[in-house]
């Protein structure tokens, strides 16, 4: 008999992994509550940029298992983005079919391992994690995607995506310069209030758009030069007044006609970064209209350029960044602003079903810094 065989393993039949997993079910969290055996998640049962229609949540999902490099993370805070609707409209990957996970960033705690990441994780330690599928109660993270925290905090949320597509797209694309003009769109939002910050870090003079009066003072307070409220001021014939040679770099996040505006007030050598457009998202075809017909002649006469910039791609600095803007967290250099929904009519964003609240609160335009949404969980004490 072959040693396979004595083994209790069959010869051509796949040999069981020599780490067995299952004990994960039975782990005791550090706060002594067993991991259940069924969660509740969103998942997208249809494709449409009406999130509402696209998205369903579901009861009685099995937990799943941690593999031997996977860390099982109950989720505390997950992120809202503008792009969770280009998702749920499968505009990302057109091979994949529904039913699928949704939500991609989330902070939360340790509550099973596999042997390898044991390695470097702990069972009670709080990490951060960009990954599909954070719109659940529990995802399993691979650890070398995790992000060790000092604490669970959502404000450590709000750089994951959002910090990491200002700081990335304006170092590698923006060029900035002490000096230079810098306009930034929908500049209280998510990713907005970073790029502001980090191109007054570059001492730099910093425009920002907004909504209201309360964030032009949220605006000036984290180091804005210029806030511009579109309701009531004309943008364009502020910029015309005020800068008459046009900005250096615009922060795009906008579109349709804000984008036309940007193109607009370039400076020569100008530079328009676009990390979106959120005025198209929830159209079918997921695109706002420009005014593209002159945009050569218009790039020509300036020689300025429009770059796109989309975070997937640039994953080889994620790291770095990431960790530059923790450091500056942690010494207070950066203020990361999160919007929980206390100001919403229905209050605070708490649990998975009220994440269809905070996308709507989100393409309303009311929030002031990162929409997060958090997930309480109840303890089932053993002790």
């Amino acid at each position: 008999m072959s040693w396979s065989a004595r083994s209790g393993v069959a010869l051509g039949c796949r040999a069981r992994p020599i780490v067995d997993l299952s004990y994960s079910r039975h782990f005791l969290d550090f706060q002594g509550s067993g991991i259940p055996s069924a969660m509740k998640k969103l998942v997208v049962t249809r494709r449409s940029p009406n999130f509402r229609e696209a998205v369903a949540l579901r009861h009685g999902v099995p937990v799943p298992l941690p593999g031997d490099g996977d860390l099982l993370v109950r989720n505390r805070f997950v992120g809202i983005n503008a792009s969770d609707i280009n998702y749920s409209a499968g505009r990302y990957d057109t091979s994949v079919k529904p039913p699928f996970d949704i939500g991609f960033e989330g902070v939360g705690d340790v509550v099973a391992l596999g042997l390898s990441a044991s390695a470097n994780y702990t069972v009670g330690q709080a990490v951060a994690y960009v990954k599909a599928g954070s719109f659940a109660e529990y995802t399993v993270v691979p650890a070398k995607q995790a992000v060790p925290l000092p604490s669970v905090k959502p404000e450590f949320l709000t750089l994951m995506v959002s910090g990491a597509t200002a700081y990335i797209s304006l170092k590698e694309l923006g060029e900035l310069s002490e000096g230079q003009k810098v306009l930034v769109t929908a500049a209280a939002g998510g990713t907005g209030q970073f790029a502001v910050q980090l191109a007054k870090k570059a001492k730099c003079h910093v425009i920002g758009t907004c909504s209201s009066d309360e964030k032009g003072g949220f605006l000036k307070s984290i180091g804005c030069d210029h806030a511009i409220n579109y309701k009531t001021e004309n943008i364009e014939s502020v910029l015309r007044k005020d800068y008459p040679e046009g900005v250096d770099v615009v922060y795009e996040s906008v579109g349709g006609k804000m984008f036309d505006l940007a193109v607009n007030s370039l400076a020569t050598k100008g530079r328009l970064i676009v990390i979106g457009f959120i005025t198209g998202y929830q159209n079918p075809t997921g695109l706002s209209p420009i005014k593209a017909e002159v945009l050569p002649a218009k790039l020509l006469k300036k020689s300025a350029s429009i770059r796109g910039f989309f975070l997937n791609h640039y994953f080889s600095e994620y790291k770095m960044a990431l960790k530059h803007l923790l450091e500056m967290y942690e010494k207070g250099e950066l203020v990361c602003e999160v919007d929980l929904g206390d100001m919403s009519p229905e209050g605070k964003f708490i649990g998975l079903e009220s994440v269809f609240r905070a996308v709507d609160y989100m393409y309303m335009g009311k929030n002031i810094g990162k929409i997060v949404v958090e997930l309480p969980h109840s303890v089932n004490s053993k002790l």
